[in-house]
């Protein structure tokens, strides 16, 4: 670390509080009472994140006398739709680079049903009246190194080749500092209209609440303990009762799904973040961050980081844990030595910070699986759909992925589930050790190649042309 990281990186978390900063809110809203007893509808929801959150709620706006419940193991929101950095993006691919690798012949109905889905949220946002600090404010991707700023340009061209490029603006050096300075900038490329920036926590909460609104029956602290068939339907045990449905939507992600065919294809990876105090006027303007725009850097280990409402940084990302035998535990939810590494991180960015600290920092697990992008399904004669892996950009895909599993479990053909997108399947994972010895190569790898001026080391090729990948 510089030495100004090395002299304030421990200082700076003296007071941090190991929560997510979006969930420790004094109006949080009481939890919704526990299942008891046996319940029939004609869809059962499990998930009260935002991937079964959408999905109740477009189950009821396509058909409102649709008898509606969802199920939550612990209460909306708590987990990945509760922690994210709040970055909301239209690209239904995990970025333009991916789709263009993996679905280019359907890339421009990808990209023009990504940039409905987020009109969509904005729309909806709105009509609900979800307080949820909405601004559509745009991401810049940063250089900080000359081989980033030449693969920013060369991503470039390629969008303007096939006219994506219509909200990009590729940014000098002079440019970027401009509109937010740090010394380790040297370029980026701001998309202006791709990405909203939002209070992650919030939106779930106002999604609840909206849910409830449209009759949908809601209970926390009911978790989904096995799925068998019943009758014409399904029916779900929880801890206190049954849930007799027609219809099921899976939207448990990084959970184990009760599909078990369906397990292999995710891994968990925890992703951990801080949230300094408010700044002052004179510190905001020392970084000349105006138009509250999020930002991203372009390494394999990358940062991502935005303004809140109330003027305090989210840093996040870099690294990406993934726990042998892909555990999933509270303990894995607070890592220090990652905390430090990111706030020593920080201060190299914004030197001009020095002495800020940083108020919360948390992590949690994130649903990867080896496209980068999510992947659906059904099961039992088509009577469960599942959506998963959305790989740390679900805070907008998860309500395209809503649409994808209602439009499964009518039968439908739409222009969502004709997508090779749609109808393909990632690469699963393997069996442990191999799992842990393949991420824990390409995390060597990944490293390697940004302390090597971004090549590809053979293992990386490889993984290039299996379709593999992995970062943070």
């Amino acid at each position: 670390m510089a030495p100004v990281a090395m002299r304030t990186a421990a200082p700076s978390l003296s007071g941090a509080k190991p929560v997510s900063f979006w969930l420790d809110d004094p109006a949080k809203p009481a939890p919704q009472p526990a299942l008891t007893g046996d319940e029939r509808c004609d869809l059962l929801v499990i998930g009260g994140g935002y991937s079964g959150l959408w999905t109740a709620l477009l189950a009821k706006e396509r058909d409102p006398g649709r008898d509606v419940v969802l199920i939550e193991g612990r209460e909306v929101g708590w987990a990945a739709s509760g922690r994210n950095g709040g970055f909301c993006a239209a690209s239904l691919t995990h970025g333009l680079s991916n789709g263009i690798s993996r679905w280019p012949g359907e890339l421009a109905k990808l990209e023009e049903l990504g940039e409905r889905n987020l009109d969509a949220i904005e729309a909806a946002v709105a009509a609900y009246g979800i307080d949820c600090d909405f601004e559509r404010s745009g991401e810049i991707d940063v250089a900080t190194e000359p081989h980033q700023l030449e693969e920013l340009k060369e991503m470039y061209e390629e969008a303007r080749k096939l006219g994506f490029a219509g909200h990009l603006e590729l940014l000098d050096r002079d440019q970027v500092r401009a509109e937010v300075d740090s010394p380790t900038f040297i370029g980026g490329l701001f998309d202006r209209r791709g990405v909203a920036l939002l209070h992650p926590a919030k939106l779930a909460w106002g999604l609840k609440q909206a849910c409830l609104g449209l009759g949908v029956r809601i209970y926390e602290h009911t978790r989904g303990v096995d799925l068998v068939p019943a009758g014409a339907g399904m029916a779900v045990r929880t801890p206190y009762g049954r849930v007799f449905a027609r219809r099921v939507a899976l939207g448990t992600n990084i959970f184990p799904s009760l599909v078990k065919r369906v397990r292999p294809y995710t891994v968990p990876v925890y992703d951990y973040a801080l949230m300094t105090e408010p700044l002052t006027d004179d510190q905001l303007a020392s970084i000349g961050w105006k138009n509250r725009q999020g930002l991203g850097d372009s390494a394999n280990q990358f940062h991502y980081f935005r303004l809140s409402a109330d003027n305090r940084i989210l840093w996040g990302g870099y690294d990406a844990i993934y726990p042998f035998g892909g555990r999933l535990s509270a303990e894995l939810d607070h890592r220090p030595e990652t905390y430090l590494k990111l706030a020593g991180h920080f201060f190299r960015c914004f030197p001009q910070l020095e002495g800020v600290n940083f108020s919360h920092a948390w992590g949690g697990a994130i649903d990867t699986c080896s496209r980068f992008s999510a992947f659906f399904g059904t099961a039992h004669a088509g009577k469960v759909a599942y959506a998963a892996g959305y790989t740390g950009l679900g805070v907008g895909s998860t309500r395209f992925g809503a649409d994808v599993m209602l439009d499964l479990l009518a039968g439908e053909r739409t222009e969502r589930t004709e997508l090779d997108m749609v109808r393909s399947k990632p690469m699963p994972f393997p069996p442990e050790p191999f799992a842990w010895a393949g991420i824990g190569i390409t995390k060597w790898s990944l490293a390697r190649s940004d302390d090597n001026g971004g090549h590809r080391n053979l293992w990386l090729k490889a993984m290039d042309k299996l379709g593999l990948g992995f970062d943070s």
